[in-house]
């Protein structure tokens, strides 16, 4: 089923209500021509004339924006500044002076005012200070709205087509693009339109999947996408220089809109020279999806030709503690004999010690950066509470991410590298979903545990609501025994056991997950960056 424009109402604009000011200032007599004049223009203002009072009303009640006189007796402008954007910094003030000296307004500027006027101020410098702080977000968001209006139908006229691996790629980034935009605007109804755009295409894509994911494995005449197997021989190795090192950052879990939430910090230390999307194996879980990716083999072929390498899934131990030697055996069938270093971050302190060493990588060709963070956040936020309130929705969870990118030892790793001749690159393994529709399932106890794939013997489920590999070895992916085989859910479906079925929908239901079939896990961000 396609939408049209015809199929959803778009929720009206309404004129916002105007804009509540309050005017700080020891000579608030003499401004009442100002104050009228803003209030016949609609707006509703509150006065104080000093600073503590000040501060009182805005605890009390909700401001838009202030206008602050900077030379006040007792709690003086700079101060009463400082004070309110400690609290509310997000509330835009309007600093007004008597005095132009720089000191004075380098404290105003460095304490983020947002516009400054200076005396005496006139009703229509007063209103042009108004229309720039505050209409400008909603002109921008109005513009916003109306673009995807327009955009909303040529993405659902290329749903309706036969898309192939890059047109696929190509919609993803408009969707999360607008995904972006439309989070700024605070329009619930056209939120609402785009989420069942985007549910419509994951819809779409999962029957792309599922037609050609096979073929691009079996076929060799048959034209694929990157994939995890293919990308470092496809994408890095040719690029190795023993001139110019390179660091490559795979970043466990990074979904292609995280990483557009933290790409704007990095901007004033590199330039994007390369943004693509490339294609995760199934399962698009770390097991999996990360050693295919350093090997440079399929599951399959990784343990025919290196059984000591590979984990199974019922056997005990960890499932990627050889991706160091998979990528040296990688390498040497390349015929790339030069120095590597390959390091995993799993805390902060880690992190830091290796950012420590980061001279000493300089002489290597090829530096390797596992960074666990955001899988580990994905984990967490399903098991405790407070986790699961602060990334409720996929824009907090961008959110998420972004803050803990600007205060990581990753991100003082990037700044330091920055300033050095090297090629960095910045990637992950898969993604994921907040998955919403539980599937009923049942399994032996060998079945595997994950959420968005199973495999294992005598699987029950209905074929309809997955899709279903009978013969493991067609996907090359390993058996655990003769009558093996492998189901994804697709979409934001997640398995539930019928035992306990309940308890398992209602606890997994909006949880972040991965190792199906989705937009979201399968294209992965691969960034190619250039130091400034």
């Amino acid at each position: 089923m396609f939408y049209s424009l015809s199929d959803w109402r778009f929720k009206e604009k309404k004129d916002n209500e105007m804009a509540k000011i309050i005017w700080i200032d020891d000579e608030i007599e003499i401004l009442k021509p100002h104050i009228l004049f803003l209030e016949q223009r609609g707006y509703v203002l509150k006065v104080a004339n000093n600073g503590m009072d000040a501060l009182e009303l805005i605890e009390k009640e909700t401001f838009d924006i202030v206008f602050l006189d900077e030379n006040m007796p007792g709690l003086s402008g700079i101060e009463t500044l400082e004070r309110i954007k400690n609290k509310h910094p997000q509330l835009p003030v309007i600093m007004i002076t008597k005095s132009e000296e720089e000191s004075i307004m380098e404290d105003a500027i460095g304490s983020k005012i947002a516009d400054y006027l200076i005396k005496p101020v006139n009703p229509n410098q007063i209103l042009l200070a108004l229309k720039k702080n505050l209409e400008t977000k909603k002109l921008v968001s109005e513009k916003t709205l109306s673009s995807y209006q327009q955009e909303f139908r040529a993405i659902s006229m290329e749903l309706g087509g036969n898309l192939n691996f890059q047109e696929w790629a190509d919609i993803y980034k408009k969707l999360v693009q607008w995904e972006l935009k439309l989070n700024s605007s605070n329009d619930q109804g056209m939120n609402e339109v785009l989420k069942m755009q985007k549910e419509e295409a994951n819809a779409q894509f999962s029957k792309f999947m599922s037609r050609n994911y096979l073929n691009w494995l079996s076929s060799p005449k048959m034209e694929a996408p990157v994939m995890s197997h293919t990308l470092l021989q496809r994408k890095i190795i040719p690029s190795l220089s023993a001139e110019k090192p390179l660091f490559f950052f795979l970043i466990d879990n990074l979904r292609y809109d995280q990483w557009k939430s933290i790409e704007s910090l990095l901007e004033p230390y590199f330039y994007t020279s390369k943004e693509e999307l490339y294609y995760c194996i199934l399962p698009s879980a770390t097991q999996y999806a990360r050693n295919a990716l350093f090997a440079g083999m399929m599951p399959l072929e990784i343990q025919k030709k290196m059984p000591h390498l590979w984990v199974d899934e019922i056997e005990e131990g960890g499932k990627n503690s050889s991706e160091e030697e998979l990528l040296r055996q990688l390498l040497l069938r390349s015929g790339n004999r030069d120095a590597f270093s390959y390091h995993k971050v799993l805390n902060v302190d880690f992190g830091k010690r290796l950012l420590d060493k980061f001279p000493n990588l300089l002489n290597k060709t090829l530096n390797v950066v596992v960074y666990n963070f955001v899988d580990m956040l994905s984990h967490a936020r399903t098991e405790v509470e407070i986790l699961r309130e602060l990334a409720q929705d996929e824009a907090a969870y961008c959110s998420i991410t972004r803050t803990w990118f600007e205060h990581s030892p990753l991100f003082d790793m990037l700044k330091y590298l920055s300033g050095k001749k090297v090629d960095v690159v910045i990637t992950t393994d898969h993604g994921s979903i907040q998955v919403k529709h539980p599937i009923q399932i049942v399994g032996d106890k060998e079945t595997s545990t994950n959420l968005r794939y199973k495999t294992g013997k005598n699987l029950a489920y209905s074929s309809k609501d997955v899709f279903e590999i009978r013969n493991p070895h067609d996907a090359f992916l390993p058996k655990q025994n003769l009558s093996s085989s492998f189901v994804f859910a697709r979409q934001n479906d997640f398995f539930a056991y019928k035992n306990n079925y309940n308890h398992f929908a209602s606890y997994y239901k909006n949880t972040f997950q991965h190792g199906g079939i989705s937009l979201e896990e399968i294209l992965a961000p691969l960034v190619f960056l250039k130091a400034k």
